[in-house]
């Protein structure tokens, strides 16, 4: 069935730059919003270092957090369902920072 009315699907070639292919290491994400937009701040913390550094600011609208929530909780699905669940209830796991998610950032 042919329907006239069904929008088309677009490809989007996206292109990934050497520097961006290494990638970031974060293990701490601090998630502050407004009306307008989310702010998430990716850094890393390290054992002995008092101080952390926002490596990747990421702003987006309200509604692609939440495209991003349910792509990231489908990921995780699916991740879990291949390799098991994953465990954030180890008290020596940095997940456990005080202030993982949430909050707004003190920034320097």
């Amino acid at each position: 069935m042919n329907d006239k009315n069904a929008p088309k699907q677009q490809q989007i070639n996206i292109e990934l730059g050497e520097k961006e292919a290494e990638g970031i290491y974060s293990n701490l994400a601090i998630i502050s919003h407004s009306p307008a937009e989310f702010v998430v701040d990716f850094t890393r913390v390290l054992p002995g270092v008092p101080k952390a550094k926002v490596h990747a600011r990421i702003i987006m609208t309200p509604q692609h957090a939440k495209l991003l929530m349910r792509a990231l909780h489908d990921n995780i699905a699916r991740y879990e369902n291949t390799h098991g669940e994953i465990n954030i209830d180890n008290p020596n796991n940095l997940n456990n920072f005080p202030g993982f998610f949430g909050g707004s950032p003190k920034v320097n």
